[in-house]
């Protein structure tokens, strides 16, 4: 059955400009363990849902020791045993690193457990460092995926509808759970299928799923300079579908509160160190605030800290909540998913709950 743009669409609470969503990286500070951070996620998890965030997606990353979200899929499922409102999904699940059937089973699967609660956002990107996608794909043709993502986009949406035409070669071939199933004896359609999003931090999934008349979803925590003309390249080639009659763009967005917006200042510096050493090729957990203060950082690194810390929103509740509002202002996004990164899982929670606060969201 074909997404609607009702399961698509989010709903404004309180005085938030635009319906307000999360995106959990899975963070590992120093001094912590994946199962803290896993522990932490179900917490926000729980937290989003009560102040009606309106959906929670996590990312795909591989071969990073301060991200504990290399399987989205598992995570979801936990996440699904933990709530019953809120929207689930990945954002996202890099295509080129899976066969497009092992993706349409899986969220078959998540489908099943949570229905008419799941999005699969899908990006090209691989999600780490080229090695690592080398030995996650088998093999060393890397372009060869990225050239050939709408191909293996048209392949997994017709494994979620299962609609191969006859004579082809997948036509018996089915994604289960999934549409098959209603047609065996005694069968029952599911009246949902996950929507599909596209995700992207340049033009190229703009534009295609302005084509296709997609969701788009573009990351602006990391790709902030690319926001403004991506989302135009969307809306002007978006063309009308069956999931959509005109388009939809969420934006995701670095944004950390605290009370005290030195404290803010503080878990941003790490965060940042810890990005400095990711693009300089030495990932790790991410660094404590009091780690970061000892740090000296080279001319080039404060640079780099000073572009980087340019686009996350920081300090008080009503500072980050300004924050929040200018840039639904200047990018006309529709959905605001709103990303905290920290090296402590409590102030990250802590940071939801003020924001949310901020806006009067409901608190059940």
């Amino acid at each position: 059955m074909t997404p609607t743009a009702h399961e698509i669409r989010g709903t404004t609470h309180g005085t938030a400009p635009t319906p307000l969503s999360v995106l959990d990286l899975v963070t590992v500070g120093a001094g912590r363990t994946a199962t803290d951070a896993l522990r932490t996620g179900v917490a926000l998890a729980k937290l989003a849902e009560s102040r009606r965030f309106h959906r929670y997606w996590v990312a795909e990353h591989h071969s990073m020791p301060g991200v504990a979200s290399s399987s989205p899929a598992v995570i979801l499922a936990h996440l699904a045993a933990h709530t019953t409102r809120i929207r689930l999904g990945s954002g996202g699940v890099m295509l080129p690193n899976h066969a497009p059937l092992v993706i349409a089973e899986q969220f078959g699967t998540l489908e099943a457990m949570a229905p008419g609660r799941v999005d699969l956002g899908l990006g090209r990107a691989p999600g780490t460092d080229g090695a690592t996608a080398a030995a996650l794909r088998r093999t060393d043709r890397l372009n060869e995926g990225a050239d050939d993502f709408p191909e293996q986009l048209a392949e997994l949406i017709r494994f979620l509808d299962d609609d191969f035409p006859d004579g082809h070669r997948y036509r018996r071939i089915h994604a289960v759970p999934g549409p098959i199933q209603a047609t065996s004896p005694g069968g029952v359609q599911s009246p949902h299928r996950p929507p599909v999003w596209l995700l992207g931090s340049s033009g190229f999934s703009a534009r295609l799923a302005g084509a296709l008349g997609l969701p788009f979803a573009f990351a602006h925590h990391f790709s902030a300079q690319n926001t403004v003309p991506a989302l135009d390249l969307y809306r002007e080639s978006f063309r009308p579908s069956a999931v959509l009659d005109e388009p939809y763009a969420l934006i995701g967005v670095s944004a950390l509160a605290t009370e005290d917006p030195h404290e803010a200042r503080r878990q941003v510096m790490a965060a940042a160190l810890n990005m400095i050493r990711l693009r300089t090729g030495r990932p790790g957990l991410v660094p404590t605030p009091e780690e970061a203060e000892a740090y000296q950082f080279s001319p080039m690194e404060r640079e780099f800290i000073d572009s980087w810390n340019a686009n996350v929103i920081h300090g008080t509740p009503d500072e980050v909540r300004s924050g929040l509002d200018d840039l639904h202002k200047r990018t006309g996004a529709d959905e605001l998913m709103i990303t905290g990164n920290a090296h402590s899982g409590d102030v990250r929670l802590r940071s939801y709950e003020l924001i949310a606060d901020a806006y009067g969201l409901p608190t059940a």
